[in-house]
């Protein structure tokens, strides 16, 4: 088994597969028992985020006659009485979901109820907020369609619309659902003396023991469509039973249809303006899509716009949920589905993936455009492409989907099994050509994980039996290969147990270079005083960037395999190459800036190899900045470096920032590095060709600096010299801090450009405009009110003299990265890795830029609506957020 780097133990066990995932801002959730605790895999041992799951009641479908509770469709129903909450599947949403740029998480419970949450970044909790009931959405609106069943009269109780808006806070409601497929003897025990007793009655139903919420303990207060919902859903119940009369058959069919097992989320799509007709209140043309399959076989299907704009100020930022529809994907439970995202910015399409437990597999997809209409229909608009797996007696566990990027059209398909086996698939979507690769007895029990990972080229397995295997895949065959043994750095706690029953999960982090899994701990091998009531379960990381993903291929290297701590000259080639390679990939504008993984490599190769870091360093800055490997020292290509800066994509520039800071200065304050202070005295200064980086950096963000300068002063221009254009016009971008931008430009007037000075000649021209609009605001100290001048893009001081006893108290204040205008007293977006500051966020256009643009102007004029703007660091390009509390949970995106 391949070493680990670091694992965290965990309070609770889990019960179901794919029970870990890996979030695109970079944090971990683990569904275990009752809980979903999150975590910073940057800092494991620090706080944590968690997801308290409730019991729930069930929702009011109807009653059955006395003599009909003994039909075989009513057994399930009547054993489902277990009480004890418990979550069974869950899934983040893409990056930009949640109102502060963030990742929502999607929870499903053993109850069949499925909920949204938030981080709670505004809520200084440890606990996540709910954000939606999908599970109320869905009982309204087949309570509205009478559950499908054509041949009764509407129900009386129906209510609700397709589409809602809102940032609901509502209480849990539930429905009857099926016990976890697995537990010890004391925990059936326990959750025997639970489960209530029922004395069925001549003139009582069995929805009225079952459903009848009276006794049960008062809902809490909440919103007056929260206290709606619960009195329509009791007034109904009180006394004698008014609940349609229905059948056990059609009891049981409306339980299925309201019992989900499992979700999944897709990949965000944008379709073109043209195409997208959302309404005037949601001008977003962003979307995902989120899948729940239930007990009935059908999948109900979710829209999931992009927020209208982002906040950290404010927790209501609208959350635009609309049902599409319903899709009759199996005759059996749908116990597990995986989406991706097929085809082209401008015709994109979705691929589901379902697996049931019937043992049939089948792929649909679904068209951007039809997606977007909110008529609910009854089906949703996916139609089938193929059944790879027809029915059999073997159910489907996991299933995992992976389109890769290199071609847009294939697709790759693993298919995991309750026997232990599994299954790979490829196909051409273009020419609908399936290829079944092969089929594996890869475990000897359930198959729990499956992690597609390097874009396709491996494949990870885990099982119940505890194993975790490495496959790669070559054309039509697929290869076991070893996990890499040796790591970068090793700082695995000694405390933690190695005695693991059971694996339910694989992730992959979000570059590709570690692996986290789940495993739950043997109770019986550990002390019950003490280690058995904290570690129920640990999630462990391993090193993945050294995967082999040949077989046979020759390889070299400039180093001896003793010189980098056992090492093989195979295992540093794909290291090196894998590093490489992700950090083209993230030079895409698509691929967030999330690249916590490839920092921590490279900062264990740091202390381990400085050397081969170096090496790599230099060769992925030769590529990129000057065009080629050439073969020259790293102290050589930094100087060259900073002469094609103006060539250099705003992308690239970032990366470079990152690297530059969280790497190679990563012992020295951000502070320290933005204020130039005490830098040439720092030890980490004196160190060979560091005074080089540090003049790199500076030249680097003096460019991007450039840039968003000369982006903003042409944008004002614009601007006043339409007539027909207000200051407050929605939906558009405009540029703050112009007075800020024009006396940098004065400070730094002999090492800026030409086209910056021009611009500045120009924005003179309308100083009395200037003063009279929002632009032009005189800046004083946010704790005394004094006039502040403006000497420092990075910082601002304000002398206050104390008349009482002639003291003076100097204030030192924060300048927004974006306006340089003094920040002031309300919640700041933050950047993880420059520590800078911003009031006001960046234009989306400047992170596209290819290189200095030629003419400002002309560039603003074609590109001045930016709906939603995105908060990002105008200096490293990554995912800004609230500064949180050292106790509370907050992302490293590096």
């Amino acid at each position: 088994m391949a070493s680990r780097f670091q694992a965290v133990a965990l309070v609770a066990s889990p019960s179901y597969p794919n029970s870990i995932a890996w979030s695109d801002d970079n944090f971990i959730a683990v569904a275990s028992a009752h809980l979903v605790t999150i975590l910073n895999p940057a800092v494991p041992y620090g706080p944590r985020g968690l997801i308290r799951v409730p019991t729930c009641e069930p929702y009011p479908i109807g009653c059955v006659n006395r003599e009909d509770l003994f039909t075989n469709c009513m057994l399930p129903a009547a054993l489902s009485r277990d009480r004890r909450p418990c979550v069974r599947t869950i899934s983040w949403s893409p990056i930009g979901m949640a109102p502060n740029y963030g990742c929502l998480l999607a929870v499903c419970t053993v109850e069949g109820r499925v909920k949204i949450y938030r981080p709670p970044f505004c809520d200084f909790s440890a606990e996540w907020v709910e954000v939606v009931d999908i599970s109320d959405r869905l009982y309204d609106y087949l309570a509205k369609i009478n559950f499908g069943e054509l041949d009764n009269t509407p129900s009386e109780f129906s209510h609700g619309q397709p589409i809602i808006q809102g940032c609901a806070d509502e209480r849990p409601k539930s429905c009857a659902n099926d016990l976890p497929n697995s537990g010890t003897l004391k925990q059936y025990k326990r959750r025997k003396v639970n489960v209530p007793t029922y004395n069925i009655k001549d003139s009582e139903t069995f929805q009225d023991q079952l459903s009848n919420p009276i006794n049960r303990g008062s809902t809490t207060a909440g919103s007056d469509h929260e206290n709606k919902i619960d009195r329509r859903r009791t007034t109904k119940v009180h006394g004698n039973c008014t609940l349609p009369l229905i059948t056990a058959e059609k009891y049981a069919s409306r339980c299925a249809m309201l019992s989900s097992l499992v979700i999944a989320w897709s990949p965000v799509l944008w379709l073109p303006s043209k195409i997208c007709s959302a309404p005037e209140n949601d001008s977003s043309n962003g979307f995902s899509i989120l899948a729940v399959g239930g007990k009935s076989g059908k999948i109900s299907v979710w829209r999931i716009n992009v927020p209208q704009y982002y906040s950290i100020e404010h927790s209501r930022v609208p959350t635009t949920v609309t049902f599409v529809g319903l899709l009759q994907a199996h005759n059996s439970w749908v116990t597990t589905i995986s989406l991706a995202l097929l085809g082209s910015k401008s015709n994109p399409q979705v691929l589901l993936a379902s697996g049931s437990s019937d043992g049939s597999v089948r792929i649909w997809i679904g068209k951007g455009e039809e997606l977007l209409e909110t008529s609910g229909a009854n089906n949703a608009p996916f139609s089938l492409l193929k059944e790879v797996v027809s029915v059999n007696c073997v159910p489907i566990s996991v299933l995992s989907l992976a389109v890769p990027v290199q071609n847009m059209h294939k697709m790759l398909l693993a298919v995991g099994k309750g026997s232990g086996s599994f299954e790979v698939w490829t196909a051409d979507i273009s020419s609908s050509k399936f290829d079944k690769v092969c089929l594996y007895d890869a475990h000897d029990c359930v198959v729990t994980g499956l992690a597609w990972a390097f874009d396709g080229c491996c494949l990870y397995s885990c099982g119940q039996e505890n194993y975790v295997r490495a496959w790669v895949l070559h054309g039509s065959a697929l290869c076991e290969v070893s996990i890499p043994s040796n790591t970068p750095g090793l700082r695995s706690s000694n405390d933690l147990p190695n005695v693991f029953v059971s694996c339910l999960g694989v992730a992959a982090s979000p570059g590709n270079m570690a692996l986290a899994m789940v495993r739950n701990v043997d109770g019986d091998s550990l002390d019950p005083m003490y280690e058995g009531r904290l570690q129920k379960a640990v999630v462990e990381f391993l090193w993945i960037g050294g995967q082999q993903k040949d077989i046979l291929s020759p390889s070299s290297s400039d180093f001896t395999s003793e010189a980098f701590l056992g090492f093989s000259a195979n295992e540093l080639n794909y290291w090196e190459s894998d590093i490489l390679w992700y950090l083209t990939k993230y030079e895409n504008l698509d691929n967030p800036l999330v690249v916590w993984d490839i920092v921590a490599a490279l900062l264990a190769f740091k202390q381990s190899a400085p050397k081969y870091m170096d090496r790599i360093l230099v060769k992925w800055l030769s590529v990129t900045f000057l065009g080629s490997y050439t073969g020259l020292s790293i102290g050589e290509v930094l100087t060259c470096i900073p002469e094609n800066f103006s060539k250099i994509t705003s992308r690239q520039l970032h990366l470079l920032n990152i690297i530059c800071r969280r790497v190679i200065l990563s012992d020295v304050k951000a502070e320290e590095i933005n204020c130039k202070v005490n830098l040439g005295g720092s030890a980490a200064a004196k160190a060979e060709h560091l005074t080089l980086w540090i003049e790199l950096l500076f030249s680097s963000e003096k460019e991007l600096r450039e840039r968003l300068v000369g982006f903003s002063l042409a944008t004002f221009i614009n601007r006043l010299s339409d007539s027909t254009t207000t200051f407050s016009r929605p939906g558009f971008w405009y540029p703050v801090g112009v007075e800020q931008m024009e006396l940098w430009i004065a400070l730094n007037h002999d090492r800026v450009r030409d086209q910056l000075k021009v611009l500045a000649s120009e924005v003179r021209k309308h100083e009395r405009r200037l003063q009279s609009s929002e632009y032009g605001v005189e800046e004083q100290c946010i704790y005394c009110s004094e006039s502040v001048t403006f000497d420092s893009p990075e910082v601002a001081h304000c002398h206050c003299s104390n008349s009482s006893d002639e003291t003076v108290q100097i204030y030192q204040m924060a300048r927004c990265a974006v306006s340089m205008q003094v920040c002031p007293a309300i919640p700041l977006w933050f950047c993880k890795c420059c520590c800078r500051r911003a009031s006001k966020l960046p234009p989306e256009t400047l992170f596209a830029l290819p290189g200095y643009p030629s003419d400002f102007k002309s560039l603003t004029e074609s590109s001045v609506k930016e709906i939603p703007t995105k908060p990002l660091c105008p200096f490293c390009g990554i995912p800004l957020q609230r500064l949180q509390p050292d106790f509370l949970l907050s992302p490293s995106p590096v």
